[in-house]
């Protein structure tokens, strides 16, 4: 439904799909009037002093804390360094915010603030302020985290959106899905036979191995809330190009496709946590490939498709049946509190 008849927010508004684009463009977005903003990406480049700087900020309300594969501390700190990432920035230093409820164990807050300093100090990052505030019990869920980040954008380097282009290739940069789903098997207390790890990691040397291919890459993104598809959509809205992506080449590992399978959900639309979705210019995809290859939190990349200029704004898979499907922007999101 149009924003105007929901009189009241809904969960469906925090997704990042449908809902949370509309809540943005009618009611943050007028408010704020800011052209640095007009551009939505992950982070916002900005001139300041004669350097480019990244800078972003970034909330996190996951339940449950603790998941396989990490908490909500990694969680803060590695989603608010690939937000940066995406800018083509190396963070340098993050805030931490934390909202804490009356009666939550200080053990569990132990636990999360040591989970920040070691995540901060694999991604070579420095949390150097921050803010804490305790709400009454029974209105804080345990606690809830705020980062926010700075980095240096390198010379030359200019990734948004908009700068899709008709011919770029679409690379992923591995398996999808694993962080949606390890959140759902533990909150929900379902066995898939396996235990399904989060792929929560900081992308900044991923990124950094990318670019020292080439410095025109056209854009990236961390497929999070919403996942594969709202990302792919948001991107083809941006620069109003088509994106055509090829269904069985997009790496679905077995546990999450099974987990999917069961739960009649669609892997391309579950979070990640440690992807990123890069559209290259096709003279360099090759090479950016194989860099992403070569790094650990690239081994599994693939080419997952292509930017066309038939269908503007608009998302089509080919199935392994010969058909096509439109991969739509998800109104809300599957599973809610993934980050």
């Amino acid at each position: 439904m149009p924003l105007r008849d929901y009189p009241r927010v809904v969960m469906g508004h925090g997704g990042g799909g449908a809902m949370s684009a509309e809540l943005v463009a009618n009611v943050f977005g007028p408010a704020f009037a800011s052209a640095t903003q007009a551009a939505l990406a992950d982070s916002a480049a900005l001139t300041l002093g004669g350097a480019r700087l990244a800078f972003s900020t970034d909330s996190f309300v996951v339940r449950p804390l603790f998941f396989p594969g990490g908490c909500i501390g990694d969680l803060a700190v590695n989603g608010t360094v690939n937000d940066l990432a995406m800018s083509g920035a190396r963070a340098a230093y993050l805030s931490c915010a934390a909202i804490l409820e009356e009666g939550v164990e200080m053990s569990v807050v132990g636990r999360v603030a040591q989970a920040m300093g070691a995540a901060a100090r694999a991604a070579g990052v420095e949390v150097v302020t921050g803010d804490t505030k305790v709400v009454e019990s029974g209105h804080g869920d345990g606690l809830y985290l705020n980062t926010a980040g700075i980095g240096l954008i390198p010379a030359g380097v200019d990734l948004r959106p908009q700068r899709a282009r008709p011919g770029d290739v679409v690379i992923v940069s591995g398996e999808i899905g694993l962080h949606g789903v390890a959140i759902m098997s533990v909150r929900e207390g379902l066995e898939f036979g396996v235990e399904i790890s989060s792929d929560c990691a900081a992308l900044g040397g991923l990124v950094e191995a990318m670019l020292a291919v080439t410095p025109d890459l056209h854009v990236l993104r961390d497929p999070t809330r919403g996942g594969l598809a709202a990302a792919l959509n948001e991107i083809a809205a941006a620069a109003q190009v088509g994106v055509t992506i090829v269904e069985r080449s997009v790496p679905v590992p077995p546990q999450v496709a099974n987990a999917c399978a069961i739960l009649g959900l669609d892997p391309m639309y579950v979070a990640n946590e440690g992807k990123l979705v890069a559209f290259v210019p096709r003279e360099h995809a090759e090479a950016v490939l194989a860099a992403m290859r070569a790094h650990p939190l690239g081994a599994q990349a693939a080419v997952i498709g292509e930017c066309v200029a038939e269908h503007p704004g608009m998302v089509v898979a080919r199935t392994a049946l010969g058909g096509t499907r439109v991969v739509d922007l998800p109104l809300g999101e599957q599973l809610p509190r993934i980050c």
